[in-house]
Parts: C-alpha cells; structure tokens; sequence
C-alpha cells in the first residue's frame, strides 16, 4: 500500500492511516490551522441575510496554504432555495477558485446541466470534482469530456454505480467517505474489487491524480 489512503471528501478528520481533504461549510476562519481542507458555502446552508458576508470570510480564509480546494458548493435541485440564488453564489465561488487558482469540489442533486453550462460560461480553468457520483454513463462521460474528475463513496455497494465505475478512466477518479459510515479503507476495497486491480495499483494511480489535480506530491 502506497504509505495511506487517499479520501478526497470528508467531513471528519483523518484516521490513522488516512489522508484527506476535510469539508467546512462554516467558521471558515477558524478552519485555517490544520489541513489539508477544502471551504466553500454548501447550497443547503446558504441564506440571502448572511450569504455576502460568509463569501467575504471565505475569500479572506480560502488564501491560506492548508486550503487545497473551493468547495463543497454547487447546486441542488432537491431543497427549496431559490435556484438563481444558488447560481449566484456558485459562480461567486466558481470565479473565486479561479482567482485564488484552487480546485473546485462539487456538490450536484439534478443539476448536472446548468453546472457544466456555468463552469464553460466563466471560462473555468481550474481543476473540478463533483463529489459523490452516483449517476448513469452518460453523465459521467460527459464531465470526463469536459476535463473534471468523480469521486466515488458508498454509492459503489450499489449495481448501478458499479457499472460505472468500473467503464471509468482510472485518471479521472477519486474515493471519498463524505459524511458516511464507510471508512476509506471499505471504499478502497470496493473500488480496487470493481476494478480487479490490486489496492496497491489503485493507491498508485489516486496519487498519481492527486498529484495532478492539486499539482503537489503528497508521498
């Protein structure tokens, strides 16, 4: 095994043995002095009193080094916000990770096509992964084509995400646990089964995209 597991999306600190990029949703400034870390305003949790404000306290907090991405943030067709509200405050951070030159993690429920559309409108340069995938080919392709990354987690116990997930350019993926009761290292497993491939091989190749993604090496 190549020294840990890689899990690109949690919402817990690391386990021994784990390496991951934990998701703030808030207290962005208080979030900055261990990391690696990603900060964004999730669609769930935006509200237009307090939206501007906590898009101003991210900015300041997102400069910091142990901030490795923009994100969790998106959008979400499956709660009440208004949906130009959320585009709104996306493209804020869409623009913003572009300024700071930091990738974006996505959040996605129904809205694979307003996001492409938007990510191509700002002419976006960075780096995307949109987190816990759990749709058909057909969408999948479509972001791969566009140059961004999936990340998969528990969704892989399920048949349909499996057969996906197993037609996918290995480059193109990364695991995740998100707020689950997986750990990284049951993930793993599932991946490298789907797969056929040793754990060894599949660590090698989502340091490899790390690497890609992030432009550092975390060996």
């Amino acid at each position: 095994m190549n020294n840990f597991y890689i899990n690109i999306h949690s919402h817990n600190f690391p386990a021994a043995g784990e390496w991951c990029i934990r998701s703030v949703y808030r207290n962005f400034s208080e979030n900055t002095s261990s990391g690696p870390v990603s900060m964004g305003l999730h669609p769930w949790h935006i509200k237009a009193e307090t939206a501007e404000a906590q898009l101003v306290e991210l900015q300041q907090a997102s400069v910091h080094e142990n901030v490795w991405a923009i994100g969790e943030c998106g959008l979400d067709k499956a709660i009440v916000t208004d949906l130009k509200f959320q585009e709104k405050i996306f493209v804020q951070q869409l623009l913003w990770a572009n300024e700071i030159g930091k990738p974006l993690i996505i959040h996605c429920v129904r809205a694979y096509d307003e996001i492409l559309l938007l990510l191509k409108k700002h002419q976006n340069k960075v780096p995307v992964i949109f987190h816990g995938f759990n749709k058909k080919m057909d969408t999948a392709q479509r972001i791969i084509q566009a140059g961004h990354w999936l990340s998969f987690g528990a969704a892989l116990q399920h048949f349909r995400t499996r057969e996906v997930f197993e037609q996918l350019p290995l480059n193109h993926i990364f695991l995740e646990t998100d707020d689950g009761n997986l750990d990284i290292r049951t993930i793993y497993q599932l991946a490298a089964s789907i797969r056929n491939i040793t754990e060894e091989q599949l660590s090698l190749q989502l340091h490899q995209n790390v690497k890609t993604v992030f432009n550092t090496d975390i060996t």
